[in-house]
């Protein structure tokens, strides 16, 4: 028994990995792709990608969003363990980025899944509340640029279903978010939403150090 998590260093991650990691071969060539992108270091770990999937699967869910596509490592994640006619509404505003994710996508047979809306996602969520869609989506992924996450968060929090998930990434921010000297305002934007997800009573929450820190608020009924 341990009284806290236990840190990983490079040894005992790759060991999670060698037990654990079940990558299918179009991800692990996408991964393989943005790591020499020279903004690679925004993609999320194989291991989170799994942990979604996993979280898809316990959901049953069919309809989510996404916020911040980057290359699309994480809704590729997604869209393999939705059924047939699950459905992913991706919010980005790179068209050079998405070019690579769409890609993959097409290479494996899920871009019939994946509608990418290419515009600010704030734009893109208040259509979606606009046209009638809040309360009709399972599941929401959060990655974007951070200064925005209290409003990706709100705008989502009214687009999923009650006993939906919404999941928040980069929370733990490299460990900056525990370093009062660190004042930039991405570093400040991440403590402003750690702190008011723990006292928020509209969800349930839970934060897991895994990859770079994921906060999973599960909304009540």
């Amino acid at each position: 028994m341990s009284k806290q998590t236990i840190g990983l260093d490079s040894q005992l991650y790759n060991y999670l990995l060698s037990v654990s990691l079940r990558e299918p071969e179009i991800l692990r060539k996408l991964r393989g792709e943005t790591a020499n992108h020279p903004s690679g270091s925004m993609q999320i770990s194989p291991e989170q990608g799994q942990f979604m999937r996993l979280l898809i699967q316990l959901l049953g869910a069919k309809k989510t969003l996404e916020v911040g596509v980057f290359t699309g490592y994480s809704s590729l994640s997604v869209a393999l363990a939705l059924p047939a006619d699950g459905k992913i509404v991706a919010c980005d505003v790179s068209e050079e980025y998405t070019a690579i994710a769409r890609k993959y996508w097409q290479q494996a047979g899920v871009a019939d899944k994946i509608d990418l809306r290419l515009a600010p996602a704030l734009e893109t969520l208040d259509q979606l509340l606009a046209t009638g869609q809040a309360g009709t989506f399972d599941f929401a992924f959060i990655d974007a640029d951070k200064e925005n996450y209290d409003g990706y968060y709100e705008r989502c929090l009214q687009l999923i279903r009650p006993g939906g998930l919404i999941a928040i990434d980069n929370v733990l921010w490299s460990g900056d978010v525990a370093k009062p000297q660190i004042q930039d305002e991405s570093t400040k934007a991440i403590r402003a939403i750690n702190q008011k997800l723990r006292d928020d009573e509209r969800v349930t929450l839970s934060l897991i150090p895994i990859g770079d820190g994921l906060t999973l608020a599960l909304k009540r009924g």
